[in-house]
């Protein structure tokens, strides 16, 4: 236990019994509490440095997970603290009991699972029943950091300046951890006293942060459909489950082939590729189809994996062009899923992903209330 001025920090290290003697796994769990002030990182970093020198280093999992409670403090600390969990590859946590605002809540943002290469596996989570809340910093004119001004012009001056520099370490922390830039400009819009809390699905979504504990959405399988798609294609006009067409796993895979030979007629593509699609779709061969659809999955034509029946959810327009959304899952677990999708020239890049950790998320419709405040 580390205490002094500023927040209380904790270890807990749990070694778990591997297959083989040498191969124990480390549990470390860091638990930050109390307020967050300047020098609260370091003392993060000194307890995270010995941790990667004593433990073993495991692939796709974090280092360490760290439970935060905290109603906040210096913000600039609490940015500190987010960039030291991404560095450490540590997962961040919010218990069913506890709050995490301001600066906390920026710190909760660069909880990491994982590296694999450049590429960072965001692991952010909150229990259900715990607390994360955002709203726009202050400046505390208390502060020793804070110049003096000779006159209220200057004084001025000397706000907006600071305030500037805030705002722009905002939104260069929001790039580093991957954070939407319109979640930023809307807490930067705000007056400090408003507070937004990581309550309904959507900024679960955003935020990539996964619910601990929530119930899983009772709907229909064409709602189910309509929820994946929409969140795929966040930021157009959702549409309803009406406007899903559902296919057998047979019946999906020869329409989705139709698709990529419409597509390959209309770039005059040739190969032998081509050659077996149009073999396949001209007989009955339920094994052929599924040969083929794998071939081209394998050489990269965007078809969703078949995991249950196919669904084809229309109705989502980009200006005057239509777009097109396949989404395939599985009726026993439904959180588990493939979508594309399909624009008039092609497939199209999804405009929002689940949380890797908890693609489970994209069921619900985006205004459900997953964590109400207590």
């Amino acid at each position: 236990v580390v205490t002094s001025h500023g927040a209380t920090l904790s270890v807990d290290s749990k070694t778990i019994p591997g297959l083989t003697a040498k191969a124990s796994i480390v549990s470390h769990t860091i638990r930050l509490s109390g307020p967050i002030e300047e020098g609260d990182a370091d003392k993060l970093r000194v307890i995270l440095t010995r941790l990667k020198t004593t433990t073993p280093p495991t692939l796709d999992r974090p280092l360490a997970t760290i439970e935060l409670s905290s109603a906040g403090g210096d913000v600039y600390e609490g940015l500190k603290i987010g960039y030291l969990l991404r560095e450490y590859s540590v997962a961040s946590v919010v218990r069913a009991r506890d709050l995490c605002l301001s600066a906390c809540a920026l710190a909760f943002l660069g909880g990491t699972g994982s590296r694999a290469g450049p590429i960072f596996v965001p692991s952010r989570s909150i229990d259900i029943g715990g607390q994360v809340g955002f709203h726009n910093f202050s400046l505390n004119t208390n502060s020793e950091l804070v110049p003096e001004a000779k006159d209220a012009r200057a004084g001025l001056i000397v706000g907006f300046s600071m305030a500037r520099g805030g705002a722009s370490a905002l939104v260069r922390y929001a790039t580093t951890m991957g954070i939407d830039m319109s979640f930023v400009a809307s807490m930067l819009g705000r007056s400090p006293e408003q507070w937004e809390y990581i309550d309904r699905a959507q900024t679960f979504m955003a935020l990539q942060v996964c619910p601990i504990g929530a119930k899983p959405p009772r709907q229909s399988p064409a709602a189910t459909a309509a929820n994946i798609c929409n969140n795929a294609t966040s930021g157009l006009s959702p549409v309803s489950p009406m406007q899903a067409r559902q296919f057998t796993p047979r019946e999906g895979k020869r329409y989705m082939l139709e698709h990529v030979q419409r597509n390959i007629e209309n770039y005059s593509m040739k190969g032998p590729l081509v050659a077996q699609l149009k073999a396949a779709l001209s007989s009955r061969d339920s094994q052929l189809i599924d040969a083929v659809y794998n071939d081209l999955r394998s050489a990269g034509i965007p078809l969703p994996k078949s995991l249950g029946p196919l669904f084809e959810v229309t109705g989502y327009l980009i200006g005057e062009y239509g777009l097109d959304c396949h989404v395939s899952f599985s009726r026993d677990e439904p959180d588990r899923f493939d979508v594309t999708l399909q624009g008039t020239e092609g497939a199209m890049k999804l405009f929002q992903s689940p949380p890797p950790a908890c693609p489970g998320i994209f069921l619900y419709d985006k205004d459900d209330m997953l964590n109400p405040r207590r």
